[in-house]
Formats: structure tokens, sequence, C-alpha cells
């Protein structure tokens, strides 16, 4: 009698109950990631999660944001989400997308438009890109700020529309930055940059406000020493006041009326952190009535601001269209952080930056 066909039989056998499993494993670990980006971002990102090769990558290629009821339609089966700002990361889109998504990755420092809860609940993981823009934003506060004490948006448009005459001994003139006291509320990597970049325009005095008091060694960080108050003096105190503080349901309306109020008939205040900070109509009452001098704005509620607005009807508020880290290197590094948050939460690994849960 010949073994033959009865070893076949065994091996047949163990093949379908150990080998195939394992091949199915095998096959299963090796399946690229489905993952969607939902804005044209610098191709070095792009290339990072093409490299990788373990990617399904679909696109959403356009400068503008991608329809809600596209995305809704695009994040079906995702494993993983590249986004902006302009995408609500809420319970619809996570519930549209399916219990499989691991990872959501913003390419942006703020990530209030992700909601925290619900990822938390579902165990997404929640990647933004910090640090990488702090440069770029202190310089653009700086920017902002002299533009607005030196009048310079208003200046141009005289030259354009022929306002441009003889010369005048109080015309255009404004705040003076050398030998004034400078507020900054949120005194963190950007705000610290912001205080360093106007110490060589002979600053007296440099506030400020946060939730934590800073060391002496941070402190010393700026020349003159900064200084921790309440933001009561702060305001009271203040030349020039710049806000750099997340969106949060503490800070959010935190520069109203009753703050306007408290600051000087001569201050300026810039904001380059989060629209929502402000609540833009009292803005408008403070500056209309002269309670503060002038105002610049490179964040506004909403974006884009309509041209209607009633803030861009004065000569006194300069706004710009959220331009705070527009710069080649710092969006380039903002975009390939993202992707390598992006890269890590589909790995399971811990993510470079991941949002504060």
């Amino acid at each position: 009698m010949s073994y033959t066909p009865f070893v076949r039989l065994c091996r047949g056998f163990v093949g379908r109950r150990f080998v195939n499993p394992i091949v199915a494993r095998n096959m299963a670990s090796q399946r690229k990631h489905k993952v969607l980006v939902t804005r044209t971002v610098p191709q070095a990102a792009i290339e990072i999660l093409k490299t990788s090769q373990s990617c399904d990558l679909d696109y959403w290629d356009s400068e503008d944001p991608i329809p809600r009821d596209e995305l809704l339609k695009r994040v079906a089966g995702l494993d993983g989400l590249y986004c902006l700002l302009t995408e609500k990361i809420d319970s619809e889109l996570l519930d549209a997308a399916g219990s499989q998504l691991k990872v959501v990755s913003t390419m942006s420092v703020g990530y209030d438009h992700v909601s925290i809860p619900e990822t938390t609940k579902r165990g997404i993981a929640v990647g933004h890109t910090p640090g990488v823009l702090t440069d770029a934003t202190a310089t653009l506060t700086v920017a902002l700020l002299l533009a607005t004490q030196r009048r310079l948006i208003e200046a141009a448009g005289e030259v354009k529309n022929g306002g441009w005459g003889t010369w005048k001994p109080l015309w255009m003139c404004g705040p003076t930055l050398s030998g004034s006291t400078v507020g900054i509320v949120g005194f963190g990597r950007i705000g610290i940059a912001v205080a360093q970049r106007l110490a060589p325009f002979g600053v007296t005095r440099f506030l400020y406000c946060d939730v934590h008091k800073k060391s002496e060694s941070q402190e010393k960080l700026v020349s003159p020493k900064a200084e921790h108050v309440d933001m009561d003096t702060l305001f009271k105190e203040s030349d020039f006041v710049t806000a750099h503080t997340a969106l949060t349901p503490e800070t959010a309306g935190m520069f109203n009326k009753d703050a306007f109020s408290k600051m000087k008939s001569n201050a300026v205040f810039v904001n380059t952190s989060r629209g929502g900070v402000v609540n833009q109509d009292d803005l408008y009452e403070a500056l209309k009535t002269g309670q503060i001098w002038g105002a610049g704005l490179d964040v506004t509620v909403p974006e884009p601001l309509p041209t209607n607005h009633p803030l861009l009807s004065l000569n006194s508020c300069v706004v710009l269209p959220h331009i705070g880290s527009a710069e080649d290197s710092t969006r380039e590094a903002m975009a390939t952080l993202a992707a390598r948050n992006l890269l890590a939460g589909l790995a399971g690994e811990s993510l470079p930056a991941q949002a504060k849960l």
C-alpha cells in the first residue's frame, strides 16, 4: 500500500489549517493603509507618504478646501486622515470614516477643529505641528505691529489714490514703539520670540500674562527681563498688546469690551493666535470710538472675513489673510511633520507631535 496519497492529504490539511492563516496574516499586515490628504500641500510631505510604501493615497489636489459632502464620502474606510484647519473633524465625520480610523494628522498648530473628546473615545491618535512655525509667526507678529503702528497700509493707499500731497507735520503719525511697554498674552515659544524681536526697537518693559509664571531663566530670554503680571495690569500699563494664546472655552472672546476698556487710548492690539479669542464687535466699537488706537489681525472669525465686514472699513485696523506661517521653509516643515505624525499613527507608534488630550 502506498502512503503517498495519505501524506498528500495530511499536507493539504496542515496547509489549510496552519499555513494559510499565516499567509493571510502576512498579507493583511502588508495591506496598504487607506489615507486621504485634504488639500494641496508641499510636495515633500507627499513624497514622505509615497516613499513609505504603506499608504494607498487619495489626494484632494486643490488650493481650495474639500467640500464637506465630498469629504464625508471620501473618508469612508480610511485608516489615516491628513487634514487642515478648514476640515471639521466631528462625530459625523468620524462615523462616516468608520471604526478602523487610526490617526488624524492636522497641518496646523491649533486643533480646535478636531473634537478631541470624540477622537479620544474612539482611540484615534491626533497629531499637529507645533514648534516649526514659531519664528515665522513671531516675525509676522512684529511686521503686523509695525504696519499698524506706522500706518503702512493706509500710507501706501494714499500714494495710490492721490492723497500724497505736501509734507505735513502731523500726517500719518502713530504711537511710538521706542520707550514703550509691550504686553504679551501667552508667553510661550511664540510670545518669547516676539519679545526677542521687539527688544532691539528700544522697548522699555515687557509684561506678560500666562497660565503659569515662567522661570527666571525664561523671563531673562528677553532684555529687559519680562515681568509676570495679572491681566488687568497688563491691559492698563501696555502701549502694545499682542495675543498668543490657544483657543479654548476659557480664552474664547477674552478680548472683549471689558478688556478694551482697560487699555490705553493709544494702545495697539495685535492678534496672530486664533480669531475666536477676540470679540470682533467689541473690537470694532473700541476702535470706532477711540477707546484704543489701532489693531492688527492675522486671524478672524470667519475666515475669510467678508469684504463688507465693519472692521475693514476702519483705517485703524489692519487685517491679513492668516499668513502667520507663510514662509516656504515653514510650510514645508509643517507639512512634513504632519506626514510623519500620520505614518507613526498608522504604525501604532507614538506621534512626533501628539495633541494633548
